[in-house]
């Protein structure tokens, strides 16, 4: 197929997209303490206000990469831009503890259907290894910049132009998206491909995951054996050997299970997970740590993680330049010892410490180490996939980063919270967030275990080329 003479500009187009997805994950972490004051609401709203974007937007990521592949691409990406719009706008409207939650999970629905569908575009687009290789890179160093910029650019505006505006940013960008879709992004689904969405298989996978997402937020506040805690727990894992049954009887599965049989796929997708929990539990515990026990406004604190974020940008950009000559497994594998060693220094804080002798070096250790391993983990998990599945594909990869962001806060609060003594409760905080921390590098070093174990080990010139399968494009 002759190359889509667009694409760099598509690319453009799709890791703006990327950028405010991740960052609308972890944008509401600094403006929460607004939040609360403005609508009057308690501990457990303001949590869902980030927990019900992260239920909605994990728990329908497979769905919305299936329903890309079968509906088209654009048009799936288009339909989710548009609802990211309204749901905007409600979001910086609202009058109302609940309403304002409402309108987070309708967003979380929205990046569910945008992410998968916009990462399945670049799939298609880029039929050259070498270019796909690039343009992945390029994608996975856009998502770990959003995830450091939401905390770079959160109290800033929080503190300047009000919370609501952390969702009224959101607007013009999904507007541009939307009229620019049309004129870069070509019409793509599998060719074909007469499956339907298999509505048994896409229930049971969707409440499995909604179920676990669910546990994994509520546990720090329930408890991890409290009976709602371990009755979700229970229900996933049903539902998870309910859909393997499902799918391995359906003649037309949601989830085609041939697609786990490769190690880079597995591999990759178990490294993002634990990345997605060491990059949230890094953001949480250290934000905890710069408010309330150096006592950092958001807006300076918000300032304190550029450094993180700029060498994140590097870490990236190094990643995609090497990774073709020294593999995936090289990557990952330094890339997290970054992120164990900067997780480590964390350990340390003390309750007179100070942003430069307790936080500073350990984030800009753990920033290059999140960006670089972003990238590797990704080329890993979609490098062998099939044009036809690149949406289903998408979902499983991002499902994994977004799962592993709400185990990471789940579990360093509550290791937090276990280990927290002291004769203050500055003193306190501080001994509980440096056992959360340690959790992070326990959380790396498992990581470490799986890319050494399933990662591709060779040096490759490029990336490896997924089997060809036509697929139908329209301009």
């Amino acid at each position: 197929m002759t190359p889509d003479p667009r694409r760099w500009k598509a690319l453009s187009l799709l890791c703006v997209a990327s950028f405010f997805i991740t960052l609308d994950s972890q944008i509401v972490t600094l403006a929460l303490p607004s939040m609360q004051e403005n609508l009057g609401m308690s501990g457990p709203g303001a949590q869902w206000v980030l927990s019900g974007y992260l239920v909605s937007f994990g728990g329908l990521l497979l769905l919305g990469g299936r329903c890309a592949d079968l509906l088209g691409r654009r048009r799936v990406f288009m339909a989710g831009t548009l609802l990211f719009l309204v749901s905007s706008l409600l979001c910086g409207l609202a009058w109302a503890p609940a309403v304002l939650i409402a309108a987070r999970v309708v967003q979380g629905v929205s990046a569910a259907v945008m992410a998968p569908s916009a990462l399945s575009i670049l799939m298609t687009t880029f039929q050259i290894p070498a270019e796909r290789n690039k343009a992945l890179a390029v994608w996975s160093g856009t998502m770990g910049f959003g995830a450091s910029a939401a905390l770079l650019i959160g109290g800033p505006i929080t503190d300047f132009l009000g919370w609501p505006w952390i969702f009224f940013i959101n607007i013009p960008v999904a507007a541009a998206l939307f009229a620019l879709s049309p004129l870069l992004l070509r019409e793509s689904r599998a060719e074909g491909d007469r499956r339907g969405l298999d509505p048994v298989g896409a229930v049971t996978i969707t409440a499995a995951l909604v179920a676990a997402v669910l546990a994994v937020v509520e546990a720090p506040r329930a408890g991890w054996t409290a009976t709602t805690t371990l009755g979700l727990l229970a229900a996933a894992v049903a539902l998870l050997a309910v859909f393997v049954v499902v799918e391995r009887r359906a003649p037309a599965p949601l989830v085609p299970l041939h697609v786990f049989r490769a190690r880079g796929m597995v591999g990759g997708n178990l490294v993002m997970l634990l990345l997605g929990a060491s990059a949230f539990g890094v953001a949480l515990g250290a934000s905890l740590y710069g408010q309330q026990v150096l006592g950092y406004s958001a807006v300076a604190f918000g300032l304190g993680f550029l450094p993180m974020t700029l060498v994140n940008i590097g870490g990236s950009a190094l990643a995609q330049s090497v990774v073709g000559r020294v593999g995936v497994r090289a990557v990952a594998v330094g890339g997290l010892v970054l992120v164990g060693v900067g997780a480590l220094l964390l350990t340390g804080v003390s309750e007179r410490g100070t942003y430069w002798g307790d936080l500073f070096l350990a984030l800009v250790v753990f920033g290059p180490g999140l960006g670089a391993c972003f990238v590797a983990s990704s080329i890993a998990a979609l490098s062998t996939v099939p044009p036809r599945e690149s949406g289903l594909a998408s979902g499983i990869n991002t499902a994994a980063f977004q799962i592993g962001g709400a185990l990471g806060v789940a579990v360093v609060t509550s290791v937090s919270t276990a280990f927290a003594s002291g004769d203050t409760p500055r003193a306190a905080l501080t001994e509980g967030l440096g056992a959360g921390f340690g959790a992070v590098v326990v959380f790396a070093a498992v990581a470490v275990a799986v890319a050494v174990t399933l990662l591709r080990p060779a040096p490759r010139a490029r990336m490896e080329t997924p089997a060809e399968e036509p697929v139908s494009n329209q301009a």
